[in-house]
C-alpha cells in the first residue's frame, strides 16, 4: 500500500529550505502546535516562532526553525512563508547562546538600544531556536 503524501514548499526571504513530497508536518501556529497530513482542509494560518518537523516520503525526519510566518494549506499542496528559516543543523548554539543572554540583560536592565517588548521577542525566538537545536541533537544521538 502507498504512503499517501503532501507536497511541501519550506521558503524564507533567502532560499528555498525544502521542496518535496512529505507524509506529514508539524508547526508551531498562531493556535499552538498543529500537526498537517495529506488532505488536510485547507487552512491559512500565522506561524510563531519555533520548529517545523517533516517526515520525508521516504521516512526521514527533518527539523527546520523559522521565525514566524505563514502557512497555506491545501488538500495535495502546503507552503510556508517565513523572513528566516534555517535547516536545524546549520543553527549556531554560540550565537543563540549570546542572543539569550543579551535579551535577559535587556529586560533585567531598561536599555535604550532594546525596549522590553523587543528583548523578550528576541528571547522568545532564541529559545526556539535553541530547542530545535537540541532536538537535532537528539535524533542524531538515536
Amino acid at each position: 500500500m502507498a504512503v499517501s503524501t503532501v507536497h511541501l514548499d519550506v521558503v524564507s526571504a533567502e532560499d528555498k529550505l525544502f521542496s518535496g513530497d512529505v507524509r506529514s508536518i508539524t508547526v508551531t501556529a498562531a493556535e499552538g502546535e498543529m500537526g498537517i497530513l495529506p488532505k488536510h482542509t485547507p487552512l491559512l494560518t500565522a506561524l510563531k516562532p519555533g520548529m517545523i518537523r517533516l517526515v520525508t516520503d521516504s521516512g526521514d525526519e527533518e527539523l527546520f526553525y523559522v521565525a514566524g510566518g505563514i502557512m497555506e494549506v491545501q488538500p495535495d499542496v502546503v507552503t510556508i512563508l517565513s523572513d528566516t528559516a534555517v535547516r536545524g543543523g546549520d543553527l549556531d548554539e554560540q550565537a543563540i547562546e549570546l542572543s539569550i543572554k543579551e535579551a535577559r540583560e535587556a529586560i533585567a536592565h531598561s536599555s535604550p538600544d532594546m525596549s522590553y517588548a523587543e528583548a523578550a521577542a528576541e528571547l522568545s525566538r532564541a529559545i526556539a531556536q535553541l530547542r530545535v537545536l537540541q532536538q537535532v541533537r537528539k535524533k542524531r544521538g538515536k
